[in-house]
Parts: C-alpha cells; sequence; structure tokens
C-alpha cells in the first residue's frame, strides 16, 4: 500500500470501524478512491460531506465494485457472510476481499465454500469504543491497535502482504494468526470479559436497595470493568450466537475458578486468598510494556481542585496553551483507592510529566 499509487477501497457496511479506517486511509491517501454501501445510506452521505467517501454505491450489485482494488466487508459478523455472496457476482478476479469482525472461522468458511480462498485474507482491528456508528469513528482510532490478519493456506501471498501494508497505514500493528486459534484468543480476552462485565451490571442492577446506593456509588473499579457493557447488545448478540463454542468453553473455566475462589472465601483460607490475588497481580503487571505489551502503561495523574465553576476548564486551557494532548478528564467520586478529584490522562509520558511540572508551579497538589 506504500507509494503513490492509487487505490480503490469498498466499504460494504460503513460504521464505527469501517468509518475509522476510510478516515485514516483519506488522511494518509488523499488519492485514494473511497466508496461504501449502507443499508442506512445517511452514514455514508455524513462521510462524502466530510470529504472522507468519494460516493456512495448505490446497492449490492453497484458495478462500480468491479473496478474496487480491496473490498472491505464492514458490517457486523452474520451479515458479511450474507453481503459477500452477494458482491461476489460483480468482482473482478484480482480483488481481494478482506472483513474487519471479531470472529473469523464463519466467514473463512464461506470463503471456502464460494472458492475464492485465494482472494479472501480475513482481518480484526482490534480497537473499538462503546460508541457505534460513523459520527464515533476517528481516523487514529487504531493507531497502536493489533490488527490480526488471517487467511488459509489457499491465500495468495501477495494479497495477504497488502493486507498487512494497509494495516501498517492506518497506524496498526499487524499479527498473523490461524482463523481458528484467533477466534479461541478473542474469546478468552475479549469475548468472555464483555459477557463478565454485562453479568456485573445486571449483578448491581438486581442486587440494589430501593434508593439505588450501589449504583450511586459506583465508581472506580466497577466503572472501569463495565465500561465495555455500554457497547452494542447487537453486536454481542452476534458475536455469541457466532463463536458461541469457544465462548461457553471459557465461561465455564471462568465458573469454576468463582466457584474455587468461593470456597476459599468461605473458608477464610488466608493464604490461599491472598495467594490469588497475588497471582492475578503479577500475571496482570507482566502484560504492561510501553513499547510492545499488549497493554499500554497508562500515562495518567491526579490533583486535588476545589468544586468551583470552571475549574476543569482553566486547568484544560492551562495544558492546551503548552501543547500537551489530553486523552481523557474527568471527576473522580469515589477515592477509596484513587486519590485527588481531578483525573487527567495523556496519550504520552513525555505530555504527563509536562503537566506535573506546570500544575505544581500553578499551585496545584499532584496526588499521583
Amino acid at each position: 500500500m506504500a507509494g503513490s499509487v492509487s487505490k480503490t477501497i469498498a466499504f460494504i457496511g460503513f460504521g464505527l470501524i469501517g468509518g475509522s479506517i476510510a478516515k485514516a486511509l483519506r488522511k494518509k491517501h488523499p488519492e485514494y478512491l473511497l466508496y461504501a454501501w449502507n443499508p442506512h445510506i445517511e452514514k455514508v452521505n455524513t462521510a462524502i460531506a466530510d470529504g472522507v467517501l468519494n460516493y456512495a454505491l448505490s446497492s449490492l450489485q453497484a458495478p462500480e465494485l468491479h473496478d474496487a482494488d480491496i473490498v472491505l466487508l464492514c458490517a457486523p459478523v452474520e451479515s458479511n457472510c450474507e453481503n459477500l455472496r452477494a458482491i461476489l457476482p460483480v468482482l473482478n478476479e484480482n480483488v481481494i476481499i478482506s472483513d474487519i469482525g471479531s470472529v473469523k472461522t464463519g466467514i473463512h468458511e464461506e470463503a471456502s465454500r464460494l472458492g475464492v480462498e485465494d482472494r479472501f485474507v480475513g482481518g480484526h482491528p482490534m480497537a473499538g469504543s462503546e460508541r457505534t456508528g460513523y459520527l464515533a469513528s476517528k481516523d487514529y482510532l487504531l493507531e497502536n491497535a493489533y490488527y490480526v490478519i488471517t487467511s488459509s493456506d489457499k491465500a495468495d501471498p501477495e494479497k495477504v502482504q497488502a493486507m498487512v501494508d494497509l494495516a501498517g497505514d492506518l497506524g496498526a500493528l499487524p499479527i498473523r494468526m490461524d482463523y481458528r486459534e484467533h477466534d479461541r484468543v478473542v474469546a478468552a480476552v475479549s469475548h468472555v470479559p464483555h459477557v463478565i462485565a454485562a453479568s456485573l451490571v445486571r449483578l448491581v442492577r438486581d442486587s440494589d436497595n430501593p434508593e439505588q446506593m450501589m449504583k450511586t456509588i459506583a465508581a472506580g473499579g466497577f466503572k472501569d470493568i463495565t465500561r465495555i457493557a455500554s457497547s452494542s447488545p447487537e453486536m454481542w448478540q452476534q458475536i455469541c450466537m457466532t463463536n458461541a463454542g469457544n465462548i461457553t468453553e471459557l465461561l465455564q473455566k471462568y465458573i469454576d475458578a468463582l466457584s474455587d475462589i468461593k470456597r476459599i472465601i468461605d473458608e477464610h483460607s488466608s493464604e490461599d486468598i491472598k495467594d490469588f490475588f497475588s497471582g492475578a497481580r503479577e500475571y496482570r503487571e507482566s502484560f504492561i510494556d510501553a513499547s510492545s505489551g499488549p497493554i499500554k502503561r497508562n500515562y495518567a495523574l491526579s490533583i486535588d481542585i476545589a468544586d468551583e465553576p470552571g475549574v476543569i476548564a482553566s486547568v484544560s486551557t492551562m495544558l492546551a496553551v503548552h501543547s500537551l494532548n489530553i486523552k481523557n478528564i474527568g471527576i473522580t467520586h469515589n477515592r477509596e483507592i484513587e486519590r485527588g478529584a481531578l483525573k487527567i490522562e495523556f496519550w504520552s509520558g513525555e505530555d504527563m510529566e509536562a503537566a506535573k511540572n506546570i500544575l505544581a508551579l500553578h499551585g496545584y497538589v499532584i496526588c499521583y
């Protein structure tokens, strides 16, 4: 994908990930011809007005699809197979067909049934947001995120490499994986955690008192681990339907693990409880590596502030004047673990250290 050679890329389905890919490509390759089909045409029209897409496809059999160098299936997981069948008659024989689904086995098996394994290269950009749709898309959403590339033994190596290059163009980190192993891995690190997050939210809902005190003070750790429960129910319905075997296998292991920790708590087995948390902490911290680990370091600090109008705007403006890029900013309501009233997150350690110095000079107390 490198160089000045123009590409024609078609998006079949156009939401958060498709929109983010299109925005990133438009930013890096303004010469590319990008077009899309989506059942809700207003999303495509908005992207055209934004200058992200060149035009809309009228249907899944639009003749313009024949000219595409790459077709990206960006609809929900179960719809991608159906859409692949629909568009196949109008595609040229040299096209690269890919997808962005978080479950790969079904689409690979469909590509095999349709006899297009040589042209199909699966893809899974491991980035997202609790918000959905094109309006939530960002040109930097995939930066430094893993982009899993899956293919069969029959796939054209040049087409596989082209998708690796495209992932690199997006600022993502391409990684090759067998599609069956991919589905097992993401069941553990993505699908089951979403099920657990949703179940924790339901636990609080069903266990709260009439005054809803659980809901009122829920913050800190509960807020962090249940954030993903705000994701699209329709998307997670499809993921659970298409990766059911891996999800239920790992859920059973999790249920067994919960039974074990319940038992040792019931028995007041102090050392076993400590070992449970120590082992989890040690393994979790091994994930964190600023350069290559799966979980990046969190560059955040907290400061004490007075509860006065305009104080958050004052702090954010102060940092913006010094060209410091704030990733997130918000009030810390539950301070059992976290100190400070205002938490500020940055994209880099350099920005965080610079912010510490600036805020300290203006009299703010840095809590961590």
